[in-house]
Formats: structure tokens, sequence, C-alpha cells
């Protein structure tokens, strides 16, 4: 199987963002650097709007995780309520 990852700018906005796609996927792998962090995972890793609006406390679009995006990698699968990436074997 091979890793998917997704990276962020180190930052209070992403913060939460990080928290929830660590609770959703207990396997991630969290790397942190000093202005990046980046979340590895194998075959596929899933980003789940209602976990983020839980530890913000309004609502979100998945749209907003772009602002602090610095990359990704997987297959990209996206709609209104769930962001994933997976390597299809």
């Amino acid at each position: 199987m091979s890793t998917v990852f997704i990276a962020f700018q180190t930052n209070d906005d992403s913060r939460p963002i990080v928290e929830s796609i660590l609770a959703d996927n207990p396997k991630a792998v969290l790397d942190e650097q000093p202005a990046m962090v980046k979340i590895n995972a194998e075959g596929r890793l899933v980003i789940n709007r209602k976990s983020i609006e839980e530890r913000i406390g309004r609502h979100f679009d998945l749209q907003e995780l772009q602002i602090n995006l610095i990359t990704i990698s997987g297959h990209l699968d996206e709609d209104d309520d769930q962001f994933s990436l997976t390597w299809k074997n």
C-alpha cells in the first residue's frame, strides 16, 4: 500500500483541522516541522467537515482547507462533507 499525505502551514487556523484529521484517522502519523505540519497515512486519509466544525464551533466549508494547504499526495475525492486522499492499487 502507498502512503498519502496532506501538509498545512503551522498556525492557529490549521491546528483544529490537524486535530480533526488525527482523531478521524487513528493510524495517521503526524510530522511536525517549524513552518509545516504533515500528516501521513497508509492508503487512505479522510477529513470530515463535521469533525472540524465540532472543534471550531462554526460552519466549515471544506474549501477553506486550501487557505493553509501546502501540498497533498494521493487521489483526491471531495464533496461538501468529506475530503479524502487515497492511492488505488
